[in-house]
């Protein structure tokens, strides 16, 4: 397809995936967020692809991952809405989009973020896991009332 602006011809800007996920229409800049709360390092055995900052018709722009031979879990999908809640997962097989689905931000997380607090009893070698409440102002911890507003992806564990 040629590209009005430049004359140039347009092509994929990531090859298209036989099996795996593709998490779509990821809030521009957060692709790197995605990945890191995905546990994705570098070290783990799936093929992993990031546009960042492509064109959106909806969104003017937006980021894009995809992951071979790997479907998310619930609680992957979960974190993937606490930093992107417009984002969608495609399951993809055999080169054909099976099952596509936006995320839902839950009411309740456990284990995904780390409250900021020093404080908090989560925070301690005690045997708990992190614990909040989702509100419309931000994340409330439930040991400790610590709300967290702004900058969630520095706190996701």
């Amino acid at each position: 397809m040629k590209n009005p602006e430049s004359g140039e011809n347009e092509g994929l800007l990531v090859r298209r995936i036989k099996n795996g996920t593709v998490i779509d229409h990821i809030a521009p800049g957060e692709a790197l967020n995605v990945v890191k709360i995905l546990g994705i390092t570098g070290t783990t055995q799936e093929a992993l692809s990031i546009a960042t900052n492509v064109q959106s018709g909806n969104m003017g722009r937006k980021d894009i991952v995809k992951l071979t031979n790997r479907e998310l879990s619930k609680e992957e999908v979960n974190r993937i809405a606490l930093i992107s809640p417009n984002a969608t997962i495609n399951i993809v097989r055999n080169f054909k989009v099976v099952e596509k689905k936006g995320v839902e931000i839950p009411r309740l997380i456990e284990g995904i973020v780390r409250c900021p607090n020093p404080g908090c009893i989560s925070n301690t070698s005690e045997p708990i896991r992190s614990r909040f409440e989702v509100l419309p102002k931000g994340l409330h911890c439930c040991y400790c009332d610590w709300v967290i507003t702004r900058d969630l992806t520095s706190h996701i564990i």
